[in-house]
Protein backbone atom coordinates (compact mmCIF):
# COMPACT_ATOMS: atom_id res chain seq x y z
CA UNK A 1 0.00 0.00 0.00
CA UNK A 2 2.92 2.49 0.59
CA UNK A 3 4.46 1.79 -2.62
CA UNK A 4 0.48 2.89 -4.70
CA UNK A 5 0.34 6.04 -2.04
CA UNK A 6 3.72 6.84 -3.24
CA UNK A 7 3.13 6.20 -6.76
CA UNK A 8 0.31 8.41 -6.08
CA UNK A 9 2.27 11.53 -4.24
CA UNK A 10 4.39 11.49 -7.45
CA UNK A 11 2.02 12.44 -9.59
CA UNK A 12 1.05 15.68 -6.93
CA UNK A 13 3.43 18.67 -7.88
CA UNK A 14 2.04 20.68 -5.14
CA UNK A 15 1.63 18.35 -2.51
CA UNK A 16 4.88 16.90 -0.62
CA UNK A 17 3.82 14.10 2.20
CA UNK A 18 5.84 12.40 5.19
CA UNK A 19 4.98 9.21 7.02
CA UNK A 20 4.89 10.92 10.84
CA UNK A 21 4.11 9.14 14.22
CA UNK A 22 3.11 5.00 14.38
CA UNK A 23 4.50 3.92 11.86
CA UNK A 24 7.93 5.31 12.39
CA UNK A 25 7.69 4.66 15.87
CA UNK A 26 6.71 0.82 15.49
CA UNK A 27 8.78 0.75 12.45
CA UNK A 28 11.87 1.84 14.92
CA UNK A 29 11.55 -0.62 17.54
CA UNK A 30 10.35 -3.63 15.11
CA UNK A 31 7.06 -3.59 15.97
CA UNK A 32 4.18 -4.32 13.70
CA UNK A 33 2.92 -1.51 12.01
CA UNK A 34 -0.80 -0.30 13.10
CA UNK A 35 -1.23 3.05 12.31
CA UNK A 36 -0.55 4.85 8.49
CA UNK A 37 -0.54 8.61 9.34
CA UNK A 38 0.84 10.95 6.66
CA UNK A 39 1.06 14.81 6.70
CA UNK A 40 1.01 17.29 4.10
CA UNK A 41 1.96 20.53 2.88
CA UNK A 42 -1.85 22.20 2.26
CA UNK A 43 -5.08 21.22 3.07
CA UNK A 44 -5.81 17.83 3.45
CA UNK A 45 -9.10 17.55 2.80
CA UNK A 46 -8.58 16.76 -1.01
CA UNK A 47 -5.56 14.63 -0.68
CA UNK A 48 -7.95 12.43 1.70
CA UNK A 49 -10.70 12.44 -1.02
CA UNK A 50 -8.17 11.43 -3.39
CA UNK A 51 -6.91 8.71 -1.71
CA UNK A 52 -10.32 7.43 -1.10
CA UNK A 53 -10.73 7.06 -4.70
CA UNK A 54 -7.85 5.80 -5.40
CA UNK A 55 -7.73 2.45 -2.89
CA UNK A 56 -11.75 2.11 -2.78
CA UNK A 57 -12.13 3.61 0.37
CA UNK A 58 -14.13 6.87 1.99
CA UNK A 59 -12.84 9.72 3.41
CA UNK A 60 -14.42 11.10 6.73
CA UNK A 61 -13.18 14.58 8.12
CA UNK A 62 -12.24 14.31 12.27
CA UNK A 63 -12.56 17.87 13.36
CA UNK A 64 -11.62 16.97 17.23
CA UNK A 65 -8.19 16.08 15.65
CA UNK A 66 -8.06 18.40 12.50
CA UNK A 67 -7.37 15.16 10.27
CA UNK A 68 -8.88 13.06 7.57
CA UNK A 69 -9.31 9.61 8.26
CA UNK A 70 -9.76 7.46 4.75
CA UNK A 71 -11.77 3.83 5.94
CA UNK A 72 -10.59 1.53 3.32
CA UNK A 73 -12.72 -1.53 2.70
CA UNK A 74 -11.53 -5.20 3.85
CA UNK A 75 -9.48 -7.16 1.04
CA UNK A 76 -5.98 -8.74 1.13
CA UNK A 77 -4.39 -5.72 -0.07
CA UNK A 78 -5.69 -3.84 3.22
CA UNK A 79 -5.61 -6.42 5.61
CA UNK A 80 -3.29 -5.04 7.94
CA UNK A 81 -3.74 -1.23 7.55
CA UNK A 82 -7.86 -0.72 7.10
CA UNK A 83 -7.31 3.43 7.98
CA UNK A 84 -5.30 6.46 6.76
CA UNK A 85 -5.08 8.92 8.89
CA UNK A 86 -4.07 12.84 6.83
CA UNK A 87 -3.50 16.09 8.56
CA UNK A 88 -2.01 18.88 7.01
CA UNK A 89 0.04 21.90 7.89
CA UNK A 90 1.14 25.31 6.63
CA UNK A 91 4.06 25.33 7.60
CA UNK A 92 6.94 23.55 7.74
CA UNK A 93 7.08 19.52 8.70
CA UNK A 94 9.33 20.49 11.49
CA UNK A 95 6.76 22.85 13.05
CA UNK A 96 4.25 20.31 12.09
CA UNK A 97 5.99 17.93 14.38
CA UNK A 98 6.96 20.34 16.80
CA UNK A 99 2.90 20.62 17.71
CA UNK A 100 2.89 17.26 18.37
CA UNK A 101 2.09 15.50 21.70
CA UNK A 102 4.93 13.12 22.27
CA UNK A 103 8.55 13.23 21.17
CA UNK A 104 8.12 9.40 20.04
CA UNK A 105 5.89 10.30 17.84
CA UNK A 106 6.75 13.55 16.29
CA UNK A 107 9.27 11.96 13.94
CA UNK A 108 9.04 11.97 10.10
CA UNK A 109 10.27 9.89 7.08
CA UNK A 110 9.43 11.53 3.43
CA UNK A 111 7.12 9.20 1.72
CA UNK A 112 8.82 9.03 -1.25
CA UNK A 113 11.70 7.78 1.01
CA UNK A 114 10.01 4.84 3.06
CA UNK A 115 10.74 2.05 0.55
CA UNK A 116 14.43 2.84 0.35
CA UNK A 117 17.68 1.59 2.55
CA UNK A 118 18.08 5.45 3.61
CA UNK A 119 15.01 5.69 5.57
CA UNK A 120 16.17 5.71 8.61
CA UNK A 121 18.43 8.92 7.69
CA UNK A 122 16.01 10.60 6.36
CA UNK A 123 14.10 10.60 9.45
CA UNK A 124 13.42 14.06 10.90
CA UNK A 125 13.64 14.44 14.37
CA UNK A 126 13.40 17.94 15.78
CA UNK A 127 12.32 17.10 19.64
CA UNK A 128 14.59 13.67 19.97
CA UNK A 129 12.36 11.43 19.87
CA UNK A 130 14.52 8.69 18.95
CA UNK A 131 16.53 8.77 21.66
CA UNK A 132 13.59 8.69 23.87
CA UNK A 133 12.40 5.83 22.02
CA UNK A 134 15.63 4.29 22.73
CA UNK A 135 15.83 5.28 26.67
CA UNK A 136 11.86 3.57 26.61
CA UNK A 137 10.97 7.28 27.58
CA UNK A 138 7.62 8.68 27.19
CA UNK A 139 8.10 12.46 27.00
CA UNK A 140 5.64 15.49 26.17
CA UNK A 141 6.33 17.87 23.31
CA UNK A 142 6.03 20.85 24.60
CA UNK A 143 4.28 22.85 28.05
CA UNK A 144 0.78 23.44 26.32
CA UNK A 145 0.05 19.95 24.75
CA UNK A 146 -2.68 18.69 27.21
CA UNK A 147 -3.85 21.88 27.33
CA UNK A 148 -4.28 22.01 23.47
CA UNK A 149 -5.44 18.56 23.65
CA UNK A 150 -6.73 17.08 27.02
CA UNK A 151 -7.72 13.82 25.61
CA UNK A 152 -3.65 13.24 25.19
CA UNK A 153 -3.95 12.67 28.76
CA UNK A 154 -5.47 9.35 28.37
CA UNK A 155 -3.74 8.45 25.71
CA UNK A 156 -0.48 8.91 27.21
CA UNK A 157 -1.27 6.24 29.67
CA UNK A 158 -2.21 3.89 26.93
CA UNK A 159 0.66 4.84 24.70
CA UNK A 160 3.26 4.02 27.00
CA UNK A 161 0.85 0.47 28.33
CA UNK A 162 1.24 -0.34 24.78
CA UNK A 163 4.35 0.62 23.95
CA UNK A 164 6.19 -0.43 27.28
CA UNK A 165 7.48 3.24 27.83
CA UNK A 166 8.27 4.81 31.35
CA UNK A 167 6.22 8.34 31.59
CA UNK A 168 9.08 10.98 32.17
CA UNK A 169 7.81 12.86 35.97
CA UNK A 170 7.44 16.40 34.35
CA UNK A 171 4.95 14.35 31.69
CA UNK A 172 3.06 12.91 34.66
CA UNK A 173 3.58 16.51 36.56
CA UNK A 174 1.55 18.18 33.66
CA UNK A 175 -1.02 15.29 33.03
CA UNK A 176 -1.68 16.09 36.96
CA UNK A 177 -1.68 20.00 36.72
CA UNK A 178 -4.39 19.87 33.82
CA UNK A 179 -6.23 16.82 34.70
CA UNK A 180 -9.50 18.78 35.24
CA UNK A 181 -9.67 19.42 31.51
CA UNK A 182 -10.56 16.42 30.85
CA UNK A 183 -14.02 17.15 31.25
CA UNK A 184 -13.53 18.86 27.65
CA UNK A 185 -12.61 15.90 25.91
CA UNK A 186 -15.85 13.57 24.61
CA UNK A 187 -17.37 11.73 25.86
CA UNK A 188 -17.03 8.80 22.77
CA UNK A 189 -12.97 9.70 22.76
CA UNK A 190 -12.63 9.07 27.07
CA UNK A 191 -14.43 5.97 26.80
CA UNK A 192 -12.31 4.50 23.72
CA UNK A 193 -9.17 5.34 25.24
CA UNK A 194 -10.23 4.22 28.70
CA UNK A 195 -11.65 0.57 27.46
CA UNK A 196 -8.64 0.39 25.22
CA UNK A 197 -6.42 0.28 28.83
CA UNK A 198 -8.47 -1.55 30.50
CA UNK A 199 -8.39 -4.76 27.79
CA UNK A 200 -4.47 -5.16 27.94
CA UNK A 201 -3.59 -7.41 30.04
CA UNK A 202 -2.53 -5.85 33.56
CA UNK A 203 -5.48 -3.39 33.75
CA UNK A 204 -5.28 -3.41 37.54
CA UNK A 205 -1.85 -1.28 37.65
CA UNK A 206 -2.93 0.73 34.61
CA UNK A 207 -6.12 2.20 36.62
CA UNK A 208 -3.32 2.79 39.47
CA UNK A 209 -2.01 5.02 37.13
CA UNK A 210 -4.65 6.74 36.11
CA UNK A 211 -5.73 7.37 39.79
CA UNK A 212 -2.22 8.21 40.52
CA UNK A 213 -2.95 10.93 37.54
CA UNK A 214 -5.67 12.17 39.19
CA UNK A 215 -7.60 10.96 35.56
CA UNK A 216 -9.43 7.72 36.84
CA UNK A 217 -11.87 9.30 38.81
CA UNK A 218 -12.69 12.07 36.08
CA UNK A 219 -13.61 9.07 33.54
CA UNK A 220 -15.79 7.66 36.41
CA UNK A 221 -16.48 10.19 39.05
CA UNK A 222 -18.70 7.91 41.40
CA UNK A 223 -15.45 5.85 42.22
CA UNK A 224 -14.48 8.76 44.08
CA UNK A 225 -16.89 7.41 46.91
CA UNK A 226 -15.34 4.21 46.80
CA UNK A 227 -11.81 4.97 48.07
CA UNK A 228 -11.59 4.65 52.29
CA UNK A 229 -14.92 3.01 52.27
CA UNK A 230 -14.62 0.54 55.01
CA UNK A 231 -16.16 -3.33 54.60
CA UNK A 232 -16.34 -5.48 57.78
CA UNK A 233 -13.17 -7.56 58.01
CA UNK A 234 -14.72 -10.58 58.72
CA UNK A 235 -15.50 -11.06 55.01
CA UNK A 236 -13.30 -8.40 53.19
CA UNK A 237 -9.76 -7.98 52.74
CA UNK A 238 -9.65 -4.77 51.40
CA UNK A 239 -11.65 -1.56 51.59
CA UNK A 240 -14.36 -1.18 48.27
CA UNK A 241 -11.64 0.85 46.32
CA UNK A 242 -9.17 -1.96 46.78
CA UNK A 243 -12.05 -4.62 46.29
CA UNK A 244 -12.84 -3.30 42.95
CA UNK A 245 -9.26 -2.94 41.85
CA UNK A 246 -8.28 -5.98 42.77
CA UNK A 247 -11.60 -7.52 41.19
CA UNK A 248 -10.16 -6.21 37.67
CA UNK A 249 -7.23 -8.16 37.84
CA UNK A 250 -8.76 -11.41 39.00
CA UNK A 251 -11.47 -11.31 36.52
CA UNK A 252 -8.62 -10.91 34.06
CA UNK A 253 -7.25 -13.83 35.72
CA UNK A 254 -9.86 -15.99 35.37
CA UNK A 255 -10.49 -15.44 31.90
CA UNK A 256 -6.89 -15.99 30.91
CA UNK A 257 -6.93 -20.07 31.12
CA UNK A 258 -5.48 -22.28 33.84
CA UNK A 259 -2.22 -21.44 35.35
CA UNK A 260 0.27 -23.61 36.62
CA UNK A 261 -1.13 -22.45 40.10
CA UNK A 262 -3.83 -24.45 42.36
CA UNK A 263 -6.02 -21.33 42.42
CA UNK A 264 -6.61 -21.01 38.43
CA UNK A 265 -6.53 -24.31 37.83
CA UNK A 266 -9.65 -24.79 39.79
CA UNK A 267 -11.33 -22.20 37.84
CA UNK A 268 -13.80 -23.81 34.82
CA UNK A 269 -12.03 -22.89 31.57
CA UNK A 270 -12.04 -24.46 27.90
CA UNK A 271 -11.20 -23.26 24.85
CA UNK A 272 -15.08 -22.55 24.09
CA UNK A 273 -14.86 -20.26 26.95
CA UNK A 274 -11.99 -18.70 25.59
CA UNK A 275 -14.11 -18.11 22.29
CA UNK A 276 -16.76 -16.78 24.53
CA UNK A 277 -14.70 -14.04 26.42
CA UNK A 278 -13.33 -13.40 23.08
CA UNK A 279 -16.22 -12.60 21.16
CA UNK A 280 -16.27 -8.58 20.29
CA UNK A 281 -19.95 -7.52 21.54
CA UNK A 282 -19.98 -3.39 21.00
CA UNK A 283 -17.43 -0.51 20.71
CA UNK A 284 -15.10 -2.53 18.98
CA UNK A 285 -14.08 -4.87 22.51
CA UNK A 286 -14.58 -8.30 23.81
CA UNK A 287 -16.64 -10.25 26.66
CA UNK A 288 -13.22 -10.38 28.64
CA UNK A 289 -12.66 -6.25 28.42
CA UNK A 290 -16.21 -5.67 29.67
CA UNK A 291 -16.11 -8.24 32.70
CA UNK A 292 -13.32 -6.20 33.76
CA UNK A 293 -15.66 -3.46 33.11
CA UNK A 294 -18.22 -4.77 35.32
CA UNK A 295 -15.90 -5.92 37.86
CA UNK A 296 -14.68 -2.38 38.40
CA UNK A 297 -18.54 -0.81 38.84
CA UNK A 298 -20.05 -4.11 40.95
CA UNK A 299 -19.96 -2.29 43.98
CA UNK A 300 -19.97 1.40 42.93
CA UNK A 301 -22.88 2.03 45.14
CA UNK A 302 -21.72 0.62 48.26
CA UNK A 303 -20.92 3.74 50.05
CA UNK A 304 -24.58 5.13 49.20
CA UNK A 305 -25.74 2.27 50.85
CA UNK A 306 -23.56 1.38 53.64
CA UNK A 307 -25.38 1.25 57.01
CA UNK A 308 -24.77 -0.52 60.75
CA UNK A 309 -28.08 -2.27 62.13
CA UNK A 310 -29.24 -2.55 65.93
CA UNK A 311 -26.06 -4.88 66.25
CA UNK A 312 -23.93 -2.73 65.17
CA UNK A 313 -23.21 -5.25 61.59
CA UNK A 314 -22.18 -3.66 58.46
CA UNK A 315 -24.62 -4.20 55.51
CA UNK A 316 -25.00 -2.42 52.08
CA UNK A 317 -28.60 -3.51 51.36
CA UNK A 318 -29.89 -2.91 47.42
CA UNK A 319 -26.11 -2.16 46.44
CA UNK A 320 -26.75 -4.07 43.66
CA UNK A 321 -29.93 -2.27 42.77
CA UNK A 322 -28.44 1.07 43.28
CA UNK A 323 -25.04 0.39 41.82
CA UNK A 324 -27.14 -0.89 38.24
CA UNK A 325 -29.08 2.38 37.98
CA UNK A 326 -25.17 4.12 38.69
CA UNK A 327 -24.14 1.89 35.67
CA UNK A 328 -26.87 2.70 33.63
CA UNK A 329 -26.36 6.22 33.65
CA UNK A 330 -22.70 6.74 33.53
CA UNK A 331 -22.21 4.44 30.61
CA UNK A 332 -24.36 6.12 29.16
CA UNK A 333 -22.99 9.29 29.55
CA UNK A 334 -19.79 7.75 28.13
CA UNK A 335 -21.64 6.99 24.67
CA UNK A 336 -21.35 3.32 25.50
CA UNK A 337 -23.29 0.88 23.15
CA UNK A 338 -26.61 -0.09 24.41
CA UNK A 339 -25.65 -3.52 24.77
CA UNK A 340 -22.22 -3.07 26.87
CA UNK A 341 -24.43 -0.73 29.02
CA UNK A 342 -27.14 -3.26 29.18
CA UNK A 343 -24.64 -6.13 29.80
CA UNK A 344 -22.74 -4.46 32.76
CA UNK A 345 -25.94 -2.92 34.32
CA UNK A 346 -27.21 -6.74 34.03
CA UNK A 347 -24.04 -8.26 35.57
CA UNK A 348 -23.99 -5.38 38.66
CA UNK A 349 -27.43 -5.80 39.39
CA UNK A 350 -27.68 -10.24 39.47
CA UNK A 351 -23.67 -10.39 40.59
CA UNK A 352 -24.64 -11.72 44.12
CA UNK A 353 -26.97 -14.20 42.88
CA UNK A 354 -24.44 -17.11 41.94
CA UNK A 355 -23.13 -17.21 45.78
CA UNK A 356 -26.81 -17.54 46.86
CA UNK A 357 -27.54 -20.27 44.91
CA UNK A 358 -26.03 -23.14 47.54
CA UNK A 359 -26.50 -23.20 51.18
CA UNK A 360 -23.59 -24.29 53.06
CA UNK A 361 -21.77 -26.43 51.12
CA UNK A 362 -24.02 -28.26 49.11
CA UNK A 363 -24.36 -27.85 45.22
CA UNK A 364 -27.62 -25.93 43.92
CA UNK A 365 -30.83 -27.29 42.83
CA UNK A 366 -31.68 -27.70 39.08
CA UNK A 367 -34.26 -25.73 40.26
CA UNK A 368 -32.18 -22.65 41.73
CA UNK A 369 -30.03 -23.02 38.51
CA UNK A 370 -32.88 -22.71 36.06
CA UNK A 371 -34.00 -20.01 38.05
CA UNK A 372 -30.77 -18.18 37.67
CA UNK A 373 -30.36 -18.56 33.77
CA UNK A 374 -33.78 -17.54 33.55
CA UNK A 375 -33.38 -14.13 35.18
CA UNK A 376 -30.15 -13.12 34.14
CA UNK A 377 -30.25 -14.42 30.61
CA UNK A 378 -27.34 -13.30 28.15
CA UNK A 379 -25.35 -12.26 31.20
CA UNK A 380 -25.59 -15.61 32.94
CA UNK A 381 -22.41 -17.22 32.13
CA UNK A 382 -20.19 -13.41 32.28
CA UNK A 383 -22.07 -12.93 35.68
CA UNK A 384 -20.50 -16.80 37.19
CA UNK A 385 -17.09 -15.33 36.21
CA UNK A 386 -17.90 -11.83 37.79
CA UNK A 387 -18.72 -13.71 40.57
CA UNK A 388 -15.82 -15.75 41.13
CA UNK A 389 -13.53 -12.62 40.54
CA UNK A 390 -16.01 -11.51 43.63
CA UNK A 391 -15.26 -13.95 45.50
CA UNK A 392 -11.09 -13.90 45.33
CA UNK A 393 -11.22 -10.54 45.62
CA UNK A 394 -13.17 -10.09 48.78
CA UNK A 395 -10.58 -12.46 50.65
CA UNK A 396 -7.64 -12.22 48.76
CA UNK A 397 -4.58 -13.71 50.38
CA UNK A 398 -7.04 -14.67 52.93
CA UNK A 399 -8.95 -16.80 51.17
CA UNK A 400 -8.83 -20.22 51.89
CA UNK A 401 -7.88 -23.21 48.94
CA UNK A 402 -10.74 -25.59 50.27
CA UNK A 403 -13.43 -22.31 50.19
CA UNK A 404 -12.16 -21.07 46.47
CA UNK A 405 -12.17 -25.21 45.50
CA UNK A 406 -16.21 -25.02 46.92
CA UNK A 407 -17.22 -22.17 45.01
CA UNK A 408 -15.02 -23.35 41.78
CA UNK A 409 -17.18 -26.78 41.71
CA UNK A 410 -20.23 -24.96 42.35
CA UNK A 411 -19.55 -22.34 39.20
CA UNK A 412 -18.82 -25.55 37.17
CA UNK A 413 -22.27 -27.30 38.28
CA UNK A 414 -24.10 -24.25 37.00
CA UNK A 415 -22.37 -24.13 33.60
CA UNK A 416 -22.76 -27.66 32.69
CA UNK A 417 -26.41 -27.64 33.71
CA UNK A 418 -26.65 -24.50 31.18
CA UNK A 419 -29.89 -23.54 32.59
CA UNK A 420 -32.54 -26.34 31.29
CA UNK A 421 -35.45 -26.91 33.05
CA UNK A 422 -35.42 -29.12 35.82
CA UNK A 423 -35.89 -32.81 34.72
CA UNK A 424 -35.35 -32.41 31.37
CA UNK A 425 -32.25 -34.19 29.92
CA UNK A 426 -32.91 -33.01 26.46
CA UNK A 427 -32.30 -29.57 25.92
CA UNK A 428 -29.55 -27.73 24.52
CA UNK A 429 -26.18 -28.09 25.50
CA UNK A 430 -24.69 -25.62 27.76
CA UNK A 431 -22.90 -22.46 26.25
CA UNK A 432 -19.49 -23.18 28.19
CA UNK A 433 -18.70 -25.58 31.09
CA UNK A 434 -16.07 -27.01 32.48
CA UNK A 435 -14.66 -29.66 30.91
CA UNK A 436 -15.19 -29.04 27.33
Amino acid sequence: MIARLAGFFDTQTSVTAWLVGGIVRDTLLGREIQDIDISVSGDAQPVGRAIADLLGGTAVPVPEWNIVRVALPPSSEHARHNVIDISGHAGSIEDDLRSRDFTIDAMAVPLSCWDSDARFDAIIDPLSGRADLARRVLRVGGEGVFVADPGRMLRAVRLAQQVGLRMEPDTARLIRRDAHLLLRVSPERARDEFLTILSADGARPQLEVLDRLDLLCRVIPELEATRRCEQPRSHHYWDVWGHLLHCVEYAEEVTAGHRNNAIYTMAPWTAKGDAYFSEIIGDGHTRRTVLKLAALLHDIAKPQTRAADAEGRVRFLGHSEEGAEIVQHRLSSLRMSRRITDLVSNMVLHHLRPSQLRHGSAMPSPRAIFRFYRDVGDAAVDTLYLAMADVLAARGPELSPESWGNYARMVVAVLESGGEQPGNRNGSPPLINGHD
